[in-house]
C-alpha cells in the first residue's frame, strides 16, 4: 500500500497530539513531542494546523511532521516505522521536493530522530550534516529535590507577567499574553503547566512550560527562559527542577529536552538540575534552489 501525504486540518490536530503522546517511550529517541505542537500553538490553531503534516498507510499515521518555522521540518516516526523503507523514501521525497508542498526553494533542514532511516536517505538526496543537538533526559522515578525558590503555577491572571520575563529572557522574542492565551487554549495544553519563578524580593526571574505526553511517558520541558537582569543565580536550575518535579507528580517518566549543542550555557543549565547529557544528532541541510 502506497504512503500518503495529508495536511490534518484544524479538527485533525487533537489527533495529531494523540499519536504523538503515543509514541514517547523512554526506551525510544528523543523526538518531535506533542509539546512541541503545544508550543507553536502559541501562533493560533489554524498556523499550527498549515505547519503540520502527516505520512499515513491505509489510515494508519506513521509519521508526522512540523515546519517549526518556514525552513525546518521537524518529523517523528511511529516506534514500529522508524525503519519503513516505503515511509523513509516517501518522507524524503516530499521533503526535497519544494512542488509538494513542505519545504520551500533554500536552505532548508530536516531534524530527525536518531536511529531513523530517513537520516540515512536524505543525504543521497542532497542533503548534508548539519549543526549538532543536546538531547537530555532526567529519569523520574526518584523524588527530585525543592527548587528552592517560590515557584508557582500560572493562570490567565499572570500571563502578562510570564511574557514579559519571556520576551527578556531571549533577544528578539516578540512574546506576548496575546500568544500566551493562543497556546493556553490548545489542545496539547490541557495536560501542561506554566511556571514562573520569583526572587525573594518577589520578582519575576524565570519562566518554564512542561508538557505531559501522558502517565508512564516522557514529559518535556519547552522553552524555559531566565531573565537577562537576573541571571548568574540559579534560577535556571530551580525553574527546571521545579518543571521536572511538576512532571513527576503528573505521572511522566522522565523529563526531556532538547537545545542546540552551541548553546552551552542552557546545556549546563540543564545538567545543573540533573539532566543526562544524552549523545548528539545533527539535523541535516539542503541548500536548493
Amino acid at each position: 500500500m502506497t504512503i500518503t501525504m495529508g495536511r490534518p486540518g484544524v479538527d485533525g490536530l487533537g489527533d495529531v497530539v494523540r499519536v504523538l503522546g503515543e509514541w514517547q517511550h523512554d526506551t525510544g529517541p528523543v523526538q518531535l513531542h506533542p509539546g512541541d505542537v503545544g508550543w507553536f500553538w502559541r501562533f493560533g490553531a489554524e498556523r499550527t494546523a498549515q505547519a503540520t503534516r502527516t505520512w499515513s498507510r491505509a489510515g494508519e499515521v506513521l509519521a508526522i511532521g512540523l515546519l517549526d518555522g518556514a525552513d525546518l521540518l521537524r518529523v517523528a516516526f511511529a516506534p514500529e516505522a522508524l525503519r519503513d523503507e516505503e515511509l523513509a523514501r516517501q518522507v524524503v521525497e516530499d521533503a526535497s521536493a519544494p512542488e509538494r508542498g513542505v519545504l520551500p526553494e533554500g536552505r532548508t533542514y530536516v531534524e530527525a530522530p536518531t536511529g531513523a532511516l530517513v537520516r540515512e536517505l536524505l543525504p543521497g538526496h542532497g542533503w548534508a550534516v548539519g549543526e549538532p543537538w543536546t538531547p537530555l533526559r532526567r529519569d523520574l522515578g526518584a523524588p527530585v529535590p525543592e527548587a528552592g525558590v517560590r515557584v508557582e503555577a500560572i493562570g490567565p491572571e499572570q500571563a502578562p507577567e510570564w511574557a514579559a520575563v519571556m520576551r527578556a529572557s531571549f533577544d528578539g522574542s516578540t512574546f506576548t499574553e496575546e500568544r500566551w492565551q493562543a497556546m493556553a487554549a490548545g489542545t496539547p495544553y490541557a495536560d501542561a503547566r506554566c511556571l514562573l519563578a520569583r526572587n525573594e524580593q518577589g520578582e519575576a526571574v524565570a519562566v518554564v512550560t512542561v508538557w505531559s505526553a501522558g502517565e508512564g511517558r516522557p514529559g518535556l520541558i519547552e522553552p524555559m527562559g531566565v531573565h537577562r537582569a537576573h541571571r548568574g543565580n540559579g534560577y535556571g536550575r530551580a525553574v527546571t527542577a521545579a518543571g521536572a518535579r511538576t512532571l513527576r507528580d503528573s505521572g511522566a517518566s522522565s523529563v526531556l529536552v532538547c537545545c542546540q549543542s552551541a548553546n552551552v550555557g542552557a546545556v549546563a543549565t540543564y545538567r545543573s538540575a540533573g539532566l543526562e547529557r544524552l549523545p548528539e544528532r545533527r539535523d541535516l541541510y539542503r541548500d536548493a534552489s
